[in-house]
């Protein structure tokens, strides 16, 4: 009979055991996981939003979709406009010579190491793409365009995308979104920057 309950003590600590290295292993792989897969995404959205900004450089205004975005990016250039104190008349400072030219958005997106064609796809969602909302607004009497581009938190967390891990963590909510921009002022700020 000692030997019955002996085994059965063994059991029910190694049982025990499991249990608490099970729980401490759950929150250190969600927190791991968590900086993992959001730090990818918030590497494509500054691509995105570099790329936003060239699209606007561009035509003074946001794209609103990334078939646009990319397709100006791919064909269109940017205009490098430079004056300079023209020589003939050295003493006259409204006298100047303009330069205009043009150098190619693609090259820009190239040397920023900017992949056009997977730029939409939110990292670790197979597949999903970011939302991308464009307005114009007026803000403190000048009319101005307003950018937004987002997903939300489960579409990237993956098994991590259940409410159960809010326990691990007070700021994580699986449907809050992680963007940049803002639709109500004229804001490129990334809500991971605050």
């Amino acid at each position: 009979m000692r030997l019955v309950i002996n085994i059965l003590l063994f059991l029910l600590i190694a049982f025990l055991g499991y249990l608490l290295v099970t729980s401490i292993q759950e929150p250190i792989a969600f927190k791991a996981e968590k900086d993992k897969r959001s730090g990818a995404v918030k590497e494509r959205l500054v691509d995105v939003r570099t790329a936003q900004e060239h699209y606007r450089d561009i035509t003074g205004k946001f794209a609103h979709t990334f078939d646009t975005l990319k397709e100006v990016l791919t064909r269109d250039s940017f205009t490098i406009e430079n004056l300079a104190q023209d020589p003939e008349f050295p003493d006259d400072p409204d006298k100047f010579i303009r330069t205009v030219t043009m150098k190619s958005a693609l090259d820009s997106i190239n040397k920023l190491n900017i992949n056009l064609d997977s730029l939409s796809i939110v990292p670790f969602s197979d597949g999903k793409n970011f939302v991308i909302e464009t307005d114009t607004l007026t803000y403190q009497k000048t009319l101005v365009n307003v950018l937004q581009v987002s997903t939300r938190w489960k579409d990237f967390m993956g098994p991590y995308a259940d409410t159960k891990y809010m326990k691990y963590d007070n700021s994580y909510k699986p449907n809050n979104v992680f963007k940049f921009g803002d639709m109500s002022k004229p804001n490129l700020g990334g809500n991971w920057e605050r």
